[in-house]
């Protein structure tokens, strides 16, 4: 008796029926976005007055000011 194990599914087909060569373009997008996302820095959003902070650069005063402040 021999054990073979499957491997999860990747991917499901529930409706249709795609060609290998769809189901190929469809896994390599899915790869392709999942590497992105692990690739991407885990470093956290930096607020417009912290970088304003850090350059030693003072609010500006004057007309819509309230708008470039909201971060």
């Amino acid at each position: 008796m021999s054990t073979t194990s499957t491997p999860a599914d990747f991917l499901r087909v529930v409706k249709g029926s795609p060609t290998a060569e769809e189901l190929a373009a469809l896994t390599a997008v899915v790869l392709a976005l999942q590497t992105a996302n692990d690739d991407a820095p885990a470093r956290p959003p930096q607020r417009h007055w912290a970088r304003r902070t850090a350059l030693n650069l003072a609010p500006k005063p004057g007309p819509g000011a309230w708008r470039r402040s909201r971060g």
